[in-house]
């Protein structure tokens, strides 16, 4: 008697469809990537395809909207883990969790940061929401670590943040084009360098 095959939870064929779509778009330019190519990966077919996830445009907004959600949940989970010492550098914890994640996951920067990037177009609205949203992770980050000027601590934790996030964003094709390098040896860095802007800012406003 053939046994009949148990049929997936819909949360589950939905991300295994951006798996495959991730994957795709990682390895190709979005204009060159077919639904059915994603579609025969993911082991369905493109009208299934379209129905969990409408057009094109809406598969690839899908895939950068979970992606960034992961690598926003690495930067929170590291910047607030209970085992790590108190006194320890918070926005470095975050930072390493952000180059932690580049490092093990190419094809999510790739889709997030590449290709996502360099469509524009429908897929600016998506892109802003998930850059804006780590922008906020960041600031958190860096007003936690405490030490800022007065009055003025919201409006220098978000230009620190906006200099620290456009940092490890350039420094992250160098971490995955030079393996000698590691996320530990690249959050040094970035930490470094926001750390002393503040300083320098701080001087300048004292003096």
């Amino acid at each position: 008697m053939k046994t009949k095959q148990r049929r997936l939870p819909r949360r589950i064929r939905e991300q295994l469809m951006i798996d495959a779509a991730v994957t795709a778009f990682s390895r190709s330019d979005y204009h060159t990537v077919r639904v059915e190519q994603i579609a025969e990966a993911a082991g369905t077919s493109k009208p299934t395809m379209y129905h969990y996830l409408g057009s094109k445009e809406g598969i690839f907004n899908a895939c950068v909207r979970r992606e960034s959600e992961r690598l926003i949940l690495a930067l929170r989970t590291a910047a607030h883990d209970p085992s790590i010492p108190a006194g320890d550098d918070p926005l470095r914890r975050g930072i390493r969790a952000f180059f932690g994640f580049v490092v093990d996951n190419r094809e999510s920067w790739t889709v997030l940061y590449r290709r996502a990037a360099a469509q524009g177009g429908p897929f600016a609205a998506e892109v802003t929401r998930a850059r804006d949203r780590v922008l906020a992770e960041v600031t958190a980050l860096i007003t936690t670590c405490g030490g800022l000027p007065g009055a003025a601590d919201s409006r220098d934790a978000e230009l620190l943040a906006r200099i620290a996030v456009s940092t490890a964003d350039a420094f992250a094709d160098w971490l995955l084009d030079h393996p000698e390098e590691s996320p530990d040896t690249m959050a040094d860095h970035v930490t470094a360098l926001t750390w002393a802007h503040l300083e320098a800012r701080t001087v300048t406003a004292g003096g």
